[in-house]
């Protein structure tokens, strides 16, 4: 009944050890790891192609698009590289395939000189700023789609989406689904948290791609058949889905990158509980951004979040008793009980190395 799909942002390190991002990294630089890669023609018409032409294969080169004066794409500004799976029945034949287009995009980034670092947000840059400066048409472009006027949060954050949908729902059911996961988000998150680093420092908190974004980008994403279904909001929760193979999707967007892959099985299996669940009552069209950053500084060391992540984590255990995705949830458990993120360890590894960058190279199992 339920499907799963993971999207991953991958950020990297060039051949000098530099953090590589659009200040020193052009698209070419990623277009030639993507060239070698293969493409899987049965992958279609799942994975939607995109009007630009760049999102062809498993992974795609993600980044800021610029137009001419027209619909013309004329560049892409290179953030990183996005993986992303096909549709499985199972969680773990999602993992499965995010762990080997992973491997195989680390063999080949290598041969250019690139290699894969865990990063949620941009350790060095604060911000995106478009140069040379918008045009018309592409300011008109982004006060259609308002969700995209937040590419300066965007351009220096990298996260997953964890996709889910289950059969035969209504609208007002995956809509309550989203409201669901939005509101109970800010106690979801800090599993994934992985973002200590900010303009080349250590920031005061675990997750400052949480603290910055929240509020401004969807927690959760419903996607919908038609637009007398969506839902005016800003951030947006719902959105038209752009192929069918979209329709009644529900993307959760809030989590930082893990380089355990366990993890984002854990979450998965999380999200399927929390639909399946009953009890929780709790919903709420737009993220509660106080909140989200509260969580951002302290994860489950604030009692406030331990107590509300431990309730909703015991509710999706009960929900999934017999079903043998519950097995998913153990490196959660753990985590919860050690009130340690992938953040501590990152904090931890700073302070006896003394480098961003040789901290990220010990991430993926560097």
């Amino acid at each position: 009944m339920f499907s799963f799909g993971v999207e991953h942002e991958v950020a990297f390190l060039n051949h000098q050890g530099k953090f590589a991002d659009f200040h020193n990294t052009k698209f070419a630089d990623f277009n030639q790891i993507i060239d070698k890669l293969p493409v899987y023609p049965d992958d279609y018409p799942q994975l939607r192609v995109g009007d630009a032409g760049i999102k062809k294969k498993r992974w795609y080169i993600e980044g800021f698009e610029r137009f001419s004066d027209s619909e013309e794409v004329i560049d892409c500004v290179a953030k990183g590289i996005e993986i992303r799976t096909t549709i499985h029945s199972t969680i773990q034949g999602a993992i499965d395939e995010l762990t080997t287009s992973f491997g195989l995009l680390s063999d080949v980034a290598a041969s250019f000189g690139f290699s894969p670092v865990l990063a949620s947000f941009n350790p060095y840059t604060c911000v995106f700023k478009p140069h040379p400066p918008l045009n018309d048409f592409e300011i008109k472009q982004l006060q259609v789609y308002p969700d995209e006027q937040t590419a300066h949060i965007y351009m220096v954050s990298y996260g997953p989406d964890l996709n889910i949908s289950l059969a035969n729902l209504s609208t007002e059911k995956l809509i309550d689904i989203g409201k669901k996961l939005t509101y109970y988000s800010p106690y979801i998150i800090p599993f994934s948290y992985s973002s200590p680093f900010y303009n080349g420092c250590l920031w005061e908190g675990l997750s400052v791609r949480t603290f910055i974004r929240t509020g401004k980008r969807s927690a959760t994403l419903v996607f919908v058949k038609t637009a007398a279904e969506l839902i005016q909001s800003v951030p947006s929760l719902t959105k038209i889905a752009r192929i069918p193979s979209e329709v009644g999707r529900i993307e959760f967007k809030a989590c930082d990158s893990c380089d355990n892959f366990a993890i984002y099985a854990g979450l998965l299996a999380l999200l399927k509980g929390l639909i399946l669940d009953e009890t929780l009552s709790g919903r709420a069209i737009i993220p509660d951004a106080s909140l989200h950053q509260i969580s951002a500084k302290s994860g489950f060391e604030n009692t406030d979040i331990f107590a509300n992540t431990t309730k909703i984590l015991q509710a999706a255990e009960i929900a999934l008793l017999d079903d043998p995705d519950i097995q998913f949830l153990t490196p959660l458990k753990g985590i919860l009980l050690e009130q340690k993120t992938k953040s501590h360890d990152l904090i931890k590894l700073f302070q006896n190395l003394g480098s961003i960058e040789a901290t990220l190279q010990q991430t993926y199992n560097g």
